[in-house]
């Protein structure tokens, strides 16, 4: 059997093409060999969570070239900017209001923060699968029905590019006292072009979480926590990104994070030009596609304030063919590699990182494939179109109850004890607390036997889901 280094230095070699994270698509050489430079917090080489040296440098440089007044290095991904952002701002029994489509973090972080959740439900296309925007009018209601929220935490964009309109959403906030926070994970490029959207720093958000690694030349696993303003305290913050940040912080990865700034300040807008003109190529190309189409943002049912066209989400609704069906033709026919499936599209991620030879193998697959398919439309409703599931229990009393665990198929009408999600995107389609209808257990159990793999639950078989004693 080989080892993982034998497999990825196999996989580099080879003809598979990353339409994937991490954004530097493995084409951009940032670093030397990782283990001439991985060390430790040895003399002259500064300390992340006490910095007064280079490392407190390397942070004002990122403040400075994204427009923060402070910014944070972070090499445990946005997941631990979004758990420390949610803790610092949030005190045991303060109230959060939340889009029901965030990433699984933010529910673990409001959960151990000993936050009261209330939900904000984007509208969701049922045939794609796909979550629109959430509204400043529904922003504004949820804060003058509930005048205890405190914070509120949005994703934009979400995982398939959706924008929601920041710059009104902070006004609303703002004005009813409250704190903003925005997982623009999926969004660090923004504002780095005309192409792209405006980045929600410059929109009014007081903590911005972007992933360098996503969509810009960046390792895996770094990002950046922006602060703004004076809303949050930040001494509270930076203890806990102290706690959820590991204490031997890679020098590998905080390096990237700076080789990555250094790229952006010295090639300025230019590194995007080549880029956003074989983009928007690529996306001219596959207008004429008959069975497949790109996602625009422009769709009614996605209420979209905007759109990232970076994202190539490409809808299946007029075939009979599913997310996980093209991306498995993708991969065995054409050696290309796409970054997440769903019953109703998949999506090809790409960035700057990317190559001419990439986007053209990708445009003629697709239109070969597109002659292919079979045209028709699936009987699939997917499970967040069910509706809201009706909440019996906060996240933290739910976690702290009895519970038993019963096969998936019994679970209707039960309370669940654990959270359900596709990986990625990561947003649990059951959280813990959560009343299991009889559609949504039907869709649950759909979605295991196309294949789909279901995450979150103590079972990796998913064939039993822990459900609250009643």
């Amino acid at each position: 059997m080989k080892d993982l280094y034998t497999l990825l230095e196999a996989y580099s070699r080879s003809e598979e093409y990353p339409f994937h994270m991490p954004g530097h698509k493995r084409r951009i050489e940032l670093l030397d060999h990782p283990y001439r430079i991985d060390l430790t917090e040895i003399h002259g080489f500064d300390n992340l969570h006490h910095p007064s040296g280079v490392l407190k440098e390397a942070q004002e440089r990122a403040a400075r070239f994204f427009g923060a007044e402070e910014t944070y290095f972070l090499i445990n991904g946005s997941t631990c900017g979004i758990l420390a952002a949610i803790g610092a701002c949030l005190y045991p029994g303060e109230k959060l209001l939340m889009g029901r489509n965030s990433h699984k973090s933010a529910y673990f972080a409001a959960s151990l923060a000993g936050a009261r959740t209330e939900y904000l439900y984007p509208g969701l296309d049922p045939g794609r699968g796909i979550y629109g925007s959430v509204s400043p009018e529904q922003v504004r209601k949820a804060l003058q029905e509930d005048g205890e929220i405190k914070v509120v935490f949005l994703t934009s964009p979400s995982y398939d590019g959706v924008v929601s309109d920041i710059r009104g959403i902070a006004r609303i906030v703002h004005e009813a006292g409250g704190i903003l926070l925005v997982d623009e994970a999926h969004g660090a490029h923004f504002g780095l072009h005309p192409y792209f959207p405006e980045e929600a720093l410059k929109l009014g958000a007081d903590l911005v979480i972007q992933s360098l690694h996503k969509t810009l030349p960046s390792l895996t696993q770094t990002a950046l926590l922006h602060v703004q303003g004076e809303r949050v305290e930040r001494e509270r913050l930076r203890k806990y990104l102290r706690g959820f940040q590991s204490s031997s912080p890679s020098y590998v990865l905080m390096a990237s994070i700076d080789r990555c700034v250094g790229l952006l300040e010295q090639r300025g807008g230019g590194f995007f030009e080549e880029y956003t003109e074989m983009l928007e190529e690529t996306r001219e190309k596959l207008k004429s596609l008959s069975c497949f189409h790109l996602v625009t943002g422009k769709e009614p049912e996605l209420s979209c304030f905007d759109y990232d066209r970076s994202k190539l989400v490409i809808s299946l609704e007029h075939t009979r063919w599913s997310g996980e069906d093209l991306t498995d033709r993708l991969r065995k026919e054409y050696h290309l590699e796409l970054e997440m499936s769903a019953p109703g599209y998949a999506v090809a991620l790409t960035s700057a990182g990317d190559g001419k030879d990439g986007f053209d193998r990708l445009a003629r697959a697709l239109e070969e494939l597109d002659g292919k398919a079979k045209k028709g439309r699936k009987e699939w409703v997917y499970p967040g179109a069910l509706g809201p599931n009706p909440v019996v229990y906060s996240l933290r009393e739910a976690e702290n109850r009895p519970w038993e665990k019963v096969p998936l198929r019994e679970c209707k009408d039960r309370v669940s004890g654990e959270y359900v999600f596709l990986y990625p995107p990561g947003i649990p389609l059951l959280a813990p607390g959560e009343r299991i209808s009889g559609e949504l257990a039907g869709q649950l159990l759909e979605l295991k036997e196309k294949g789909f793999s279901l995450q979150g639950m103590d079972e990796v078989t998913a064939e039993k889901l822990r459900v609250l004693k009643e």
